[in-house]
């Protein structure tokens, strides 16, 4: 028999044991602790569902949006190298320092060592906490920016209102907050 008559069904059989059994699909995954991990799709929070977001700030507490019902909050997606972000960070500042039924928490969406970013704001300081995204992994309630600014907006009750692409002025979120029942600029 020739040479090459038994490459192709030895390739064959290669290929066939690189791809799992119709039954092994299905199956959880080990890890190296012998759990199974379960893969779960999280798809992105609509207009009108309810986001969640627990995730570590760089001054070491937990921001919880959970624990923020009751007020408007504004998700800001950000990154040191990005202009229109870096442009909208002290008005949004004022806005949380200034309005107590609103807060703002930012998301660095870039790989910044914790350090360097504190570096960072220590000269472009803001009132709101900071948390750093990793860009492989933002959390399942909100989609990966396509761009920067990216901002969310959350009602009292939770449900995500509203989202800008691009950058953000105080008026825009307060125009916004009003237009979906909230405070207006000159009641609050």
């Amino acid at each position: 028999m020739k040479l090459r008559h038994l490459i192709l069904p030895l390739m064959l059989c290669v290929l066939a044991a690189c791809k799992p059994a119709a039954d092994d699909a299905a199956k959880p995954v080990a890890t190296p602790s012998n759990q199974p991990v379960v893969p779960v799709t999280v798809k992105p929070a609509a207009i009108g569902e309810v986001p969640v977001l627990s995730i570590d700030t760089l001054d070491g507490k937990t921001f919880d949006l959970t624990a923020q019902r009751g007020k408007w909050v504004v998700v800001n997606y950000w990154a040191t190298w990005c202009g229109p972000c870096i442009k909208e960070m002290p008005e949004l500042s004022a806005l949380d320092a200034m309005r107590e039924h609103i807060e703002v928490i930012g998301l660095a969406y870039e790989d910044i060592p914790a350090d360097d970013l504190r570096a960072f704001l220590a000269e472009r300081p803001v009132v709101y906490p900071i948390a750093i995204i990793g860009v492989t992994n933002p959390p399942a309630s909100f989609e990966a920016p396509r761009g920067l600014p990216l901002t969310y907006l959350i009602a009292p009750d939770g449900k995500l209102t509203r989202q800008f692409v691009g950058p953000v002025t105080a008026k825009l979120i307060e125009d916004a907050i009003a237009e979906a029942g909230g405070p207006s600029l000159g009641s609050a």
